[in-house]
């Protein structure tokens, strides 16, 4: 009988990396219980706690960004690369690692150069249009590299690339797998969970846990006319941001529900016609997959990724995308009563939707993470 599975992933830092993260430790661990899975990431990051809530081991090492000008973190940038690396090494020997899967971000590179060192096959997961820094290094000796976008470029030098998608959470997985009838029923019940009424339309606005001050802003100059026209919103306005929206939505009334957090996305994705919010690739992934309508704003700072990443969506007709600068009150106003009781529009941005996402990416890409440990018979 051969040994359980051992593998460890790196990843973390933001929502946007930890949540496939842990979508793929979930289908591993479902498809065979006695699979080792250890995580590797920070102690600042998201994954400090959502990793251990989920069950999993966290090994953590220092969070240490790539220098971008020369300055005294330059200075002191290739020691404290050389620890984090001996510590990501320390880790892959510790466990006797089969693979090595990295999300990208700040651990993602120690983690790639000590695979190399040790000689353990690393498998890529590319969440973006535009890769970044980290998985475009680790692309050059990657032996597989998964993609969740078609358009992006980022290749494996010695392995194979694929496009698998972005695993998504198991509750959101399901919820978009499920059929008429289940969905119905979701929607039923998790509006009543969140005191909406299931027979009119609601709209959900979220800017993600941090929340996003262009979405509260516009939203706050359109409360009490969204709810005078019969819509009911579902804000989520990030943690410790609820309340400069607060006064408004007190004046919207009753059908406005402001929270600073959802905790159970795939409940309010259940209930929801519409939604407004960014465009990162967790976001953009997670609402085609379940056939939900977007209006998304994509955030304008960084490299570009997000107006890329919906740019897809966008061509086949399931999104509507704002730019920044354009998201306002009166956008707002001019735009969303119409839409979200439009059900014959809203259907066919559903349909657009689905047939763009991918429901079973974390099966794909735990299939592709198998696939490359069983052709590695390196004596470690």
């Amino acid at each position: 009988m051969s040994a359980p599975l051992r593998v460890l992933l790196a990843g973390g830092g933001t929502a946007g990396h930890t949540n496939p993260l842990l979508a793929l430790a979930d289908e591993l661990r479902a498809a065979d219980p006695a699979t080792e899975i250890r995580v590797l990431g920070t102690a600042e990051g998201l994954e400090s706690r959502l990793v251990p809530e989920r069950g999993y081991e966290l090994v953590t090492i220092p969070r240490v960004p790539f220098p971008r000008r020369p300055n005294a973190a330059a200075v002191r940038f290739p020691g404290q690369f050389r620890r984090a690396v001996a510590l990501a090494e320390d880790a892959v020997r510790e466990m006797r690692a089969d693979v090595v899967v990295g999300f990208g971000g700040y651990v993602a590179t120690p983690a790639y150069r000590a695979a190399a060192r040790r000689r353990v096959p690393v498998v890529i997961h590319e969440q973006n249009v535009r890769a970044g820094l980290a998985n475009r290094l680790g692309a050059r000796r990657a032996d597989a590299v998964a993609l969740t976008f078609p358009e992006t470029s980022l290749r494996a030098r010695r392995g194979r690339t694929v496009r698998t998608g972005l695993p998504l959470r198991p509750d959101i997985a399901a919820l978009a797998a499920a059929d008429e009838a289940t969905r119905a029923a979701a929607r039923e019940s998790g509006a009543r969970a969140l005191g909406l009424d299931p027979a009119r339309p609601i709209l959900l606005v979220t800017g993600g846990s941090l929340g996003a001050l262009r979405l509260n802003t516009a939203m706050a100059g359109a409360a009490q006319r969204l709810t005078e026209a019969g819509v009911q919103v579902l804000h989520s306005a990030g943690k410790g941001k609820a309340a400069a929206v607060a006064p408004s939505a007190q004046a919207a009334g009753a059908d406005y529900h402001l929270q600073e957090y959802l905790d159970d996305m795939a409940q309010a994705y259940a209930c929801a016609d519409l939604v407004i919010g960014r465009a990162g690739a967790g976001t953009v992934c997670e609402q085609a997959a379940v056939g939900l309508p977007g209006i998304y704003v994509p955030l304008p700072i960084g490299n570009g990724e997000q107006r890329l990443n919906v740019r897809s969506l966008e061509s086949a007709g399931g999104a509507i995308v704002v730019a920044d600068s354009e998201m306002t009150a009166e956008w707002i106003l001019g735009h969303v009563p119409e839409l979200v009781t439009d059900r014959a529009r809203l259907e066919r941005m559903a349909a657009a939707s689905r047939s763009f996402g991918v429901v079973d990416a974390a099966t794909q890409l735990a299939d592709l993470v198998r696939a490359v440990a069983g052709r590695s018979g390196v004596e470690r």
